[in-house]
């Protein structure tokens, strides 16, 4: 009952942001996500925009990590020529990571519905850090994603 209410209250949170016109951004089923290529010029770019220390605890495969607040500064690590798929924790960071895009520019923004809490209940696959401790001080540090922070 309370995933159903977290879900329809970010879905309605997507609609009045996307109808505001403050971002662009759609919601993503993560059946539909599923069914996108994971790898290959086709493949979205996947934004986890939580804490380092929530990546280092488990993400969807192939995301990468820039926390919501260090985006703004850190908008050349985000293409701009690929759909880019957007998630946190319950939506609300990933909806103000979707408005900085927006503002400077970006066009295909998807949110995955759920985020993280719903996509671990349905049994999705998840990776964490080979190393978390590094890869949480690399993230802390603004750096990009090292080899610490690649998936076991």
């Amino acid at each position: 009952m309370i995933r159903k209410t977290l879900q329809a209250t970010c879905l309605a949170l997507v609609a009045s942001v996307a109808m505001a016109g403050d971002a662009e951004v759609k919601p993503l089923t993560q059946e539909a996500f599923l069914a996108l290529p994971s790898q290959g010029a086709d493949a979205p770019f996947v934004l986890d925009v939580r804490t380092p220390e929530e990546y280092a605890s488990g993400y969807v495969p192939g995301a990468v990590n820039i926390p919501h607040d260090q985006l703004a500064s850190r908008l050349a690590e985000v293409p701009k020529d690929r759909e880019i798929v957007l998630y946190c924790r319950s939506g609300r960071r990933a909806l103000l990571a979707a408005d900085v895009l927006a503002a400077q520019g970006y066009k295909d923004l998807d949110h995955l519905q759920g985020d993280i809490v719903a996509w671990v209940e349905n049994g999705r696959p998840v990776e964490k850090p080979r190393d978390p401790a590094a890869c949480i001080a690399a993230l802390k540090g603004g750096e990009a994603a090292t080899r610490a922070c690649a998936g076991i």
